[in-house]
């Protein structure tokens, strides 16, 4: 809470770069800050007592997804590529521990392995991306790379285009793109709950602000170059995480698949690139996770009660406790994009940025895989409303209806009043 009120006190600062030119606190890295802070509270708020029931080493648990916060304050706010890597490590080597520490879990422990080898991959790939573009450019600095692509953009050198690529796929590693995907659906499987709600929300999060730093800041005057490369894996985290999402079983397993398509969304904001690109990520990113959390937040509840995730956990949940139910509803329905919702906002901003730079015949194909979007988050709604199943008493502590209530509330809000980000800021 220090931390968020520290950040938002950066707001109206005369943001320069610090430390040697390797970080820039200027209102993006504010933003993102506040949103991955705040969201770390919400997830935080959902623990007590679940890392005592899976674990004797509770402590750890609290260091790591602070030590991993702290990373992902680097990843937001620099300025430096040296500066990204670093951030990048910290997060990452905090999440590969939490990712198995259940150790006599053998699916978490079949997490931790795949998430620590396809993380050790991409950030090879990003280094060596890294390496490509200082050979070319001369500087790890944003404004030093720009500067030199500006100086002559049909001259740049090979090596430059070589290292956007690497870096691209690197960071597409991070937020779980298609092609790059492979290891998500296992890893959040796999991964103990609360640790996979912060992995595809804070992370992802995190992942996609410098991911977007990074193209608006210096590559925007090369877009001709990237662009057909990130429509592609737009096109394919649209419809892989889609159709696949529709034969899943399990709850957990159909929101590792659905958050790959919530990426495919979110790569529009970088293909009609301009100023207000980081706005419309940034309420996406906020719609996207504060369901998300909704949706792991009763999950924990329904997991301890039934022992599994599958859809018929949920059966006849709306008669034995119509507040969870109710809320996993606000969830499914802004996941889906349904109006009155923050998720309807959030889709409607990335289509129109589609549209104004006409890329019409993206805005149709993922308004087609919108359409499948509901239908397998209406299976949820189904079964909690249609479907009968004598179960226990629901008892939800008050942590928990505080953490959904609010979090319902505020998804209610951003979708009846969609400036309320913009007039507060």
């Amino acid at each position: 809470m220090v931390a968020l009120v520290l950040s938002l006190m950066e707001w109206d600062s005369n943001a320069a770069p610090i430390f040697s030119n390797m970080m820039l606190y200027d209102r993006f890295a504010v933003a993102f800050s506040g949103i991955t802070i705040f969201l770390t509270i919400l997830i935080i708020a959902l623990s007590k007592d679940y890392f005592e029931r899976i674990s004797s080493n509770v402590a750890e648990y609290y260091a790591l997804i602070l030590f991993s916060l702290a990373g992902i304050i680097l990843m937001v706010s620099y300025h430096n590529l040296s500066m990204l890597f670093i951030g990048i490590e910290i997060m990452s080597v905090s999440l590969y521990i939490l990712a198995g520490i259940k150790k006599r879990d053998f699916a978490s422990n079949e997490a931790a392995l795949k998430y620590f080898l396809m993380g050790a991959f991409s950030t090879g790939i990003l280094l060596f991306g890294v390496t490509l573009i200082y050979g070319a450019s001369g500087s790890f600095d944003l404004e030093g790379i720009k500067q030199y692509i500006l100086k002559d953009p049909t001259a740049v050198s090979p090596l430059l285009y070589t290292g956007i690529t690497l870096l691209i796929v690197g960071l597409s590693f991070k937020v779980g793109a298609a092609p790059f995907h492979f290891w998500v659906p296992d890893v959040y499987e796999g991964s103990p709950s609360l640790i996979s709600a912060y992995m595809s929300t804070v992370v992802k999060v995190a992942g996609f602000a410098a991911f977007l730093r990074l193209i608006m800041f210096s590559f925007a005057p090369l877009q001709d170059f990237w662009i057909p490369m990130i429509i592609g894996m737009s096109v394919l985290s649209l419809l892989i995480g889609n159709v696949t999402a529709v034969y899943q079983q399990h709850f957990k397993r159909m929101l590792a698949y659905s958050s790959i398509s919530h990426v495919g969304y979110m790569l529009f904001a970088i293909i009609a690139l301009n100023g207000s690109s980081d706005n419309a990520v940034f309420v996406y990113a906020a719609a996207y996770s504060v369901a998300t959390i909704i949706a792991f937040g009763v999950l924990i509840l329904l997991q301890g009660q039934v022992g599994n995730d599958s859809f018929d956990s949920f059966n006849g949940l709306a008669r034995k406790n119509p507040f969870l139910a109710l809320t996993l509803t606000i969830a499914m329905l802004s996941l889906a994009g349904i109006p009155l919702t923050a998720g309807f906002i959030g889709k409607f901003m990335m289509f129109s940025k589609a549209l104004s730079s006409y890329h019409i015949f993206l805005v149709v194909f993922a308004a087609l895989n919108a359409m499948i979007g509901i239908f397998y988050y209406f299976k949820v709604i189904v079964a909690m409303y249609f479907k009968e199943e004598d179960r226990k008493e629901l008892i939800v502590p008050v942590y928990f209806k505080l953490v959904l209530g609010f979090s319902a509330l505020v998804t209610i809000a951003l979708g009846v009043y969609p400036d309320f980000i913009a007039s507060l800021i």
